[in-house]
């Protein structure tokens, strides 16, 4: 049987939920409501979820994914989702523990030369793959670039299959002291930009990493040193030789679970469907706890003594 395209996959995903809901089989997630501060990756750091936002747990977060028939990384922390229904994007959150990830390279990430080997990779790999699933490297959206106060790498390349279909992998990693934290904006092309200033302004400055796991925290006499720089965290933390290698159809297979992100088109009906699960789960939630008022205030009225009729008896 011949394989499904990797971009084919990836759009099945908002289908197969609907598929899976409307079968019947669907996951009770606990959706945290904002307007409090939530744990992430037990003790790794603390996320001041704002009053616009909802979050998925760690554990939720790889239930959805199941669901929707993605394979989960393993290294989910929780997802962010908005609480305006009129907003479409979704956040997750990763942790890779790789080591101390060295930023010596901050002022001379060389983006041309990692562009030039993800498209060589990418059309030398497309001779062994059928015209129809094969993918192309467009250029950078945003080159690679650090932030050395920050400790955040940011950058995002363009793509797209032979149906021509718009490809995106928009990437935001912190570096801590024994790896990063991703990440992953999945949203709708046209609402890219207004969505990654989100992302940028109300959602990363308010995720703040503990104290004794901050990349200043790092003391070389224990702490593990990851075998790759910054560039190597750009190609999946494989380096430039394999990437030239793989191309960028294999390193889509291997990072589909580590960073890659294609943009959905379905996305808007994906999302309808989420905050809908959400608000019924919510009115169940209050229907029970409704129902839980009403006997109790009747338990409490068995309780109480008769009130006498003739006060002389």
């Amino acid at each position: 049987m011949k394989r499904k395209p990797i971009l084919s996959f990836i759009l099945s995903l908002a289908v197969a939920l609907g598929v899976v809901s409307g079968a019947g089989a669907e996951t009770q997630l606990n959706w945290v409501e904002g307007g409090k501060t939530v744990d992430v990756g037990s003790g790794l750091a603390a996320l001041d979820l704002g009053e616009d936002f909802v979050f998925l747990n760690r554990e939720d977060t790889i239930k959805l994914q199941k669901e929707i028939g993605n394979v989960p990384s393993e290294n989910e922390l929780g997802s962010i989702f908005p609480r305006n229904e009129n907003e479409e994007w979704i956040v997750v959150l990763e942790y890779e523990e790789v080591g101390y990830i060295k930023d010596e390279e901050k002022n001379k990430i060389d983006a041309d030369a990692i562009l030039k080997s993800y498209k060589e990779g990418t059309e030398a790999a497309n001779e062994n793959r059928d015209p129809e699933d094969q993918l192309h490297v467009l250029g950078w959206d945003v080159a690679p670039s650090y932030d050395e106060k920050t400790h955040m790498l940011e950058w995002s390349m363009l793509g797209e299959d032979a149906q021509k279909n718009k490809l995106i992998n928009y990437n935001v990693q912190m570096l801590t002291r024994k790896g990063f934290v991703s990440f992953l904006l999945i949203t709708d092309p046209a609402n890219l930009a207004n969505d990654k200033k989100t992302l940028q302004e109300a959602i990363i400055p308010t995720f703040h990493v503990k104290e004794g796991n901050r990349y200043e925290d790092f003391d070389a006499s224990t702490d593990k040193v990851a075998e790759f720089g910054l560039t190597g965290l750009v190609l999946g933390g494989l380096g430039v030789a394999l990437a030239k290698k793989a191309g960028l159809i294999g390193l889509l297979l291997v990072f589909l679970k580590k960073g890659w992100i294609l943009i959905l088109a379905a996305i808007g009906g994906l999302w309808k469907l989420l905050t809908g699960r959400r608000k019924k789960q919510q009115d169940e939630a209050a229907d029970v706890q409704a129902a839980a008022t009403v006997e109790e205030s009747s338990h409490d009225d068995d309780q109480k003594p008769p009130t006498s009729q003739n006060p002389s008896v």
